[in-house]
């Protein structure tokens, strides 16, 4: 009797799901808790695993089906082991065959790919999500190619969940926020000095590397117990602070930016800060956060330096009140007690709501970081 694989709970707030990449293809066999398909929530991918060892009997819902918690998506046939294959991007019940003409229109997306420079990200850069300043996401869905002359081909996808959610956030924050962006620049001398004295014993001791996020996630949380308004929300007329600091960070996943939140943030130390991120950084590269990771931030921190950006403006992850972006770090000259020296600079860039948070606290706050960072001890002292 055939077992059925069910959409598992992935969320308190999540009642539906679309179904991703088929892991297997019909008549395939699998091993008992193999992943067999992954699902897509619009804050995150998980993987559905299989009950029994067995073969895959039956795909009930191709890639791109919107499915309800509990439904039955496919069927185990238990026993039976068939011989292995590769794994297929299902887009009709069977998921096992595909035609000359789908592996035609698949080679020619392959060569308008190739002729663009487009690749499939294997992570998202930066770009106004969640805090981010970059546009990236895995689109899903292709509908084939459309050939003309002269090579101007053309190929329709869908979004996933995932990049219609952040669509919709980046419609959210533009519309009902007034958004303002302020700089500064920041010198990380020290912090990098401090980083090649103490690296090693460091790893030694806590089996992570000690990374400059650790040095900002600290820097912020003074900053904000500074200026609690970039701390709190808008709840109808009523402004809600908070004195707890939940921190976004955002990071590049297997599918795209996701912002895993560093709970009780002022808790945790320099070790703990860089354990916890290391950890969300493994797992979001092999799609394994939970939704609940993923929501629920006071405030948010996101890396385009990572990616190669100099300077942008990041979005805000409504209903967060204001989000912290770094940038690339340049050796750059820099005018210090009167002389021209070479120092590793950062620009760093605040988006604010300005509906609850004055000029006066954004710039406030962002110097507060700039100073913290640049003097690192005082993160020991002060904190």
């Amino acid at each position: 009797m055939p077992l059925e694989i069910k959409v598992p709970t992935v969320g308190e707030s999540v009642s539906e799901v679309e179904v991703g990449e088929w892991l297997k293809a019909v008549g395939d066999a699998v091993r008992k808790d193999e992943a067999v398909v992954v699902l897509e929530t619009d804050k995150a991918t998980v993987e559905v695993y299989a009950p029994a060892d067995g073969i895959l009997g039956r795909i009930l819902k191709p890639r791109g089906s919107r499915v309800a918690m509990g439904e039955v998506i496919g069927e185990i046939e238990p026993g039976a082991m068939g011989p292995p294959s590769a794994p297929v991007d299902t887009a009709t019940d069977s998921g096992a065959e595909s035609s000359a003409d789908t592996r035609a229109a698949a080679a020619g997306a392959a060569a308008v790919s190739s002729a663009d420079g487009l690749a499939a990200p294997a992570a998202a850069a930066g770009a106004s999500e969640p805090g981010s300043g970059s546009e990236a996401g895995e689109l899903t869905g292709e509908r084939g190619v459309a050939a003309a002359a002269g090579g101007r081909e053309e190929r329709a996808v869908s979004m996933n969940l995932i990049r219609r959610k952040i669509a919709e956030r980046l419609v959210e924050a533009h519309n009902t926020m007034a958004l303002l962006t302020t700089f500064n620049e920041v010198d990380l001398t020290a912090v990098t000095a401090l980083r090649r004295a103490c690296q090693e014993r460091f790893r030694e001791r806590y089996q992570v590397k000690l990374g400059i996020m650790s040095f900002f996630v600290k820097a912020v949380i003074e900053g904000l117990k500074e200026c609690p308004a970039l701390n709190a929300e808008i709840r109808g007329a009523e402004v809600v602070y908070r004195n707890y600091y939940d921190l976004g960070i955002a990071i590049g996943g297997g599918r795209g930016l996701v912002v895993p939140v560093l709970r009780n943030a002022e808790r945790l130390s320099f070790a703990g800060i860089e354990a916890g991120i290391a950890d969300f950084a493994g797992r979001a590269r092999q799609n394994q956060l939970r939704p609940e990771e993923l929501a629920g931030g006071t405030f948010t921190i996101t890396n385009g330096g990572v990616y190669g950006s100099l300077l942008s403006t990041p979005l805000i992850n409504p209903p967060q009140s204001g989000v912290l972006g770094l940038h690339a770090i340049q050796e750059r000259p820099v005018a210090r007690e009167g002389q021209v020296v070479i120092r590793p600079m950062m620009y760093v860039a605040l988006t604010y709501d300005h509906r609850i948070v004055d000029g006066r606290e954004a710039v406030t706050f962002l110097r507060r970081v700039k100073e913290l960072v640049e003097e690192p001890a005082r993160l020991l002292i002060e904190a």
